[in-house]
């Protein structure tokens, strides 16, 4: 099922890591919170430069 979601943002691809889905286009991260992506904008935190 994540392959077919879309960053809410871009629409961009989003990558599974860890407990997060990241967004590389907008370099923000979605958390899942009990098995579930909380695709918010609100929600998403932005990604250190020394993140990946």
């Amino acid at each position: 099922m994540r392959e077919v979601l879309a960053c809410p943002r871009c629409y961009g691809p989003l990558t599974d890591v860890q407990s997060q889905l990241n967004c590389a286009s907008c370099r923000v991260m979605y958390p899942i919170e009990d098995g579930i992506p909380v695709l918010v904008i609100d929600a998403a935190t932005q990604i250190d430069a020394t993140e990946g």
